[in-house]
């Protein structure tokens, strides 16, 4: 006999309001529905209302760990709908912040996830690298959550001391590669509470049209960095981490050697960091009528945008955002399929759900 078994919205294994509704027998799943919509924030409709220095500053409190890639993707559209194209080196700054939140993002994640496995000693190491990087983030911008860099046409902030931040991330590298990698790819209780766990095949994958590490752990080799790049990332040399297996453990290594690479890409981006001017010093910015779309690989996966305006408006007509958790959370379902009631929490962590910034 199957029984109904609710997982929110308010639950110890979630990071946000939304429920997931479990059909089950016995202890295992035999279907799910996914149930969102518990926050409604109306940031799209503000954003009609605000000038641009204003919706820039909005648009970064979409979500508080992707903070600068939001306010990138935004001034990346504003800036095709202004024609003004960022200098050399403020290309480069957004790359060497971008990644920087992308470590945060995905060490932020493994400690979750090393919580929600039972290894809280895992849990405490993840969070100490996490301080590591976000004074980085706030040598850098002033700021450790909202770091106001981005603006049309450029930065706001300059990198006076690329030797001191390249120091730092070669130390960081040097302890994430030496402990946390490690204990990710080759522990027992690792392998144990993740091997053969939320499986999404690649059909399922493609399918569902999951993006990001989740995609690229069920054999999906997408990355916008390299297949559309942005910014200065066509000028770094990386690779895509890609696992076949689609399981929680597959989710876990991506990311994991996505820390790894991120490293790489700063490294490479400081080293190369372009002399010159990082804004450019517009007095009036002149919007011409039309629709803009701009696509960056956030941590989750691919974050779209799209603005519309108006010649001789203040304002916007329409500001559109496609966030990743918005593809990936169909997927929740699939996954936990056949998997064991008490899987779940962990499995529905593997995707890196952002439900904030999707109930916009």
């Amino acid at each position: 006999m199957s029984y109904k078994l609710p997982m929110g919205p308010y639950h110890p294994g979630l990071e946000e309001p939304y429920k997931l509704e479990m059909i089950c027998e016995g202890e295992t799943i035999c279907d799910a529905k996914l149930h969102i919509g518990f926050n409604f924030r109306g940031i799209e409709h503000l954003a009609e209302t605000r000038n641009y220095i204003q919706l820039i500053a909005l648009m970064e409190r979409v979500c508080g760990i992707c903070s600068f890639i939001h306010t990138l993707t935004l001034c990346q559209a504003l800036e095709k709908l202004t024609g003004l194209e960022p200098p050399s080196r403020a290309l480069y700054i957004r790359v060497i912040m971008a990644e920087l939140e992308r470590l945060h993002s995905h060490i932020l994640w493994a400690g979750i996830a090393a919580k929600l496995m039972g290894f809280k000693t895992l849990f405490m190491a993840c969070f100490s690298y996490r301080e590591k990087i976000m004074d980085m983030l706030q040598a850098i911008s002033g700021n450790r959550v909202n770091y106001s860099m981005n603006r049309i046409g450029g930065v706001n902030r300059d990198i006076t001391d690329p030797d001191v931040v390249l120091n730092m991330v070669n130390l960081l590298e040097g302890e994430i590669a030496r402990e946390l990698v490690p204990v990710f790819t080759s522990s027992y209780t690792a392998r144990s509470r993740c091997a053969g766990i939320g499986i999404l095949t690649r059909e399922k994958a493609q399918s569902c049209g999951v993006v990001g590490p989740t995609a690229r752990a069920s054999g999906i080799p997408q990355d916008l960095r390299r297949d559309a790049p942005y910014a200065a990332y066509a000028e770094m040399d990386f690779d895509v981490p890609v696992e076949a297996e689609g399981d929680v453990r597959a989710r876990l290594l991506v990311r994991a050697h996505e820390i790894l690479q991120s490293c790489r890409i700063l490294r490479q981006a400081i080293a190369r960091l372009p002399p010159g001017e990082y804004a450019r010093n517009e007095a009036k910015f002149v919007f011409m009528t039309g629709t803009a779309i701009s696509r960056v690989e956030a941590p989750r996966g691919e974050v779209v945008y799209s603005v519309s305006w108006k010649e001789n408006s203040r304002t916007p007509s329409r500001v559109h955002v496609r966030t990743p958790t918005y593809v990936n959370m169909p997927a929740v379902r699939w996954m936990v399929l056949g998997a064991r009631v008490a899987d779940a929490p962990l499995i529905q962590a593997s995707i890196d759900p952002c439900y904030s910034c999707t109930d916009r």
